[in-house]
């Protein structure tokens, strides 16, 4: 799946403060991991179709009330809705290619 683009200055800033959302794990943003598959924002919420890299991965709460609080920081912002979900499944190749590097995967 590929990421959506931002279509305006709010959206760009949702997905900078989602690239703030360090998975502890591994230390790379859940943007570069592939973990975004959506960000729409309407009036002062915003919705984000948010993945894991397996359906029971235990950092998932974590991760979603981290992207939460940080969507909530957006100037205009009250609510942050996150949607897990888990079609199409997260693969290692969803990941950027500074996430691979870092990871020393292949690109």
């Amino acid at each position: 799946m590929e990421r959506s683009h931002p279509t305006d200055e709010r959206e760009q800033a949702a997905w900078d403060a989602l690239a703030q959302v360090i998975d502890p794990e591994l230390g790379i943003p859940i943007t570069d991991l592939g973990l975004i598959y959506r960000v729409e924002v309407g009036g002062e919420t915003v919705q984000v179709d948010m993945t894991t890299t397996t359906p029971i991965c235990p950092l998932g709460a974590y991760l979603t009330q981290t992207a939460e609080s940080k969507l909530r920081e957006i100037p205009g912002i009250e609510f942050a809705i996150i949607n897990t979900v888990h079609d199409p499944p997260w693969r290692p190749e969803m990941m950027s290619d500074h996430a691979r590097e870092v990871l020393g995967i292949p690109t």
